[in-house]
């Protein structure tokens, strides 16, 4: 027994070290409100994160690009045996004479700060690209948690039309009791019924798989668990939606032009630093000389490359020059193009503004009167269970579509949000 209690010991401790990591994974799970899941995957998306990193060493590039370069040493030992008089010697003392020299390239003036403003450029494009990146993710989660909660209300309502139609059925059952209705009636709402379960099987289904996909985008899990989105996020006025304005906060803000636009200006660097490449560069040079323990001599030297390759310098040139118009014309088109998503989106929001309003207030309103009709005509026997089976339906129905176009007008504001690069 006594060999055991090391094991027990240990065994013990694993399941301390067990429950104390699910009492950490058992925290309160995410998923309530939008702004945590943001907030979750600002802190531990790994795209994001690593788009971030990259953006943080493009900037540290900046002033490596500005500063000159290393300088150069050299020490040449002329004379090692003075004249076969000695053994060969290493030393700088018991040689001829040493000469240390001393030789700093410098490019010609101006290059270094197009260098730096190159550099400066391009690291604002990798920030813009991360933001970029932040803009689409975030996208996708707002998108992802209406329609988790789209899937919720939809569960809601299955359940609620679900519990309806077994009062329906209770009242076919009575009637068909009394003999006022035939067995029919009975079955078709026992059928229904066992429709809207089969719903609810599909709609849990989609369920897991929109938590999966969020939990994904949090680097979670893909089963970890998310609590029940609680309510829409409120829509902007219609004085916000205004594409004049839209406009001009997507052309200051959308992460995409603004990388772009940080392409261009480095571009336009690109192309004055291949024209500053026509004129040489330097090398700076100072050459003290030992002879013994003593030094005499003292030079200096100016080095400079000669630009005769001229054809390849009017190639690199006209590479610029390409790559400027290139850069010009991606900054067009992308304009261009989210212009025409914005457009689309608006319509999309606006469509889906309007339809749940009418749906609200018209058609939802006029399919629960011509319900409460249907049912009082059925008891009665004025009309038969497929009218009050068809009048449900139309409930039913309403309220699908108020939900959706709600849910619809989420995924267009978020896209539209994504545009502009910021929340409205």
């Amino acid at each position: 027994m006594k060999q055991n209690k090391p094991f027990i010991a240990g065994a013990v401790a694993a399941l301390l070290t067990l429950g104390a990591c699910g009492a950490t994974w058992a925290g309160p799970a995410p998923g309530a409100t939008l702004e945590g899941l943001l907030a979750l995957a600002r802190e531990r998306n790994p795209e994001y994160a690593g788009m971030r990193q990259e953006a943080q060493a493009a900037s540290e590039r900046i002033e490596a690009a500005g500063n000159l370069p290393d300088p150069r040493l050299r020490v040449e030992l002329m004379d090692i045996t003075k004249m076969g008089e000695q053994s060969p010697s290493l030393s700088p003392s018991n040689v001829g004479s040493t000469r240390y020299t001393f030789m700093q390239d410098v490019p010609w003036f101006g290059k270094r700060d197009l260098k730096r403003d190159i550099a400066t450029q391009e690291a604002q494009g990798a920030n813009g690209r991360a933001l970029g990146t932040w803009a689409e993710l975030s996208s996708r989660i707002k998108s992802g948690y209406a329609q988790f909660y789209y899937l919720h209300q939809s569960e809601r309502l299955t359940k609620e039309i679900l519990d309806l139609m077994s009062r329906l059925e209770q009242v076919a059952q009575a009637r068909y009791a009394g003999g006022l209705a035939a067995q029919q009636d009975v079955i078709r709402a026992q059928v229904e019924q066992s429709n809207m379960k089969n719903e609810l099987i599909a709609l849990e289904n989609e369920q897991r798989m929109v938590q999966a996909r969020l939990n994904t985008l949090l680097a979670r899990p893909p089963n970890a668990p998310l609590l029940p989105a609680q309510q829409w996020r409120p829509l902007p006025s219609a004085s916000q939606m205004d594409y004049g304005v839209l406009q001009g906060r997507l052309r200051e803000r959308n992460p995409q032009l603004f990388a772009q636009d940080a392409q261009l200006r480095a571009a336009q660097t690109n192309r004055e630093l291949a024209y500053k490449n026509r004129y040489p560069d330097f090398t700076l040079g100072i050459f003290p000389t030992q002879y013994g323990s003593t030094w005499k001599d003292w030079s200096l030297m100016l080095e400079l490359n000669i630009p005769l390759q001229q054809s390849s310098r009017r190639s690199q040139e006209r590479e610029a020059e390409a790559m400027l118009a290139a850069a010009e014309s991606r900054k067009e088109t992308t304009a261009n193009q989210i212009l025409g998503e914005l457009v689309e989106n608006l319509s999309g929001l606006d469509a889906a503004r309007r339809t749940e309003i009418r749906t609200s207030t018209d058609l939802l309103p006029r399919a629960e009167l011509s319900f409460k009709s249907a049912l009082a005509s059925y008891e009665n026997g004025k009309v038969d269970f497929a009218t009050l089976l068809d009048a449900q339906r139309q409930i039913r129905q309403a309220k699908q579509n108020q939900i959706k176009a709600q849910a619809e007008a989420q995924t267009r504001l978020a896209e539209i949000e994504k545009l502009i690069g910021e929340d409205l």
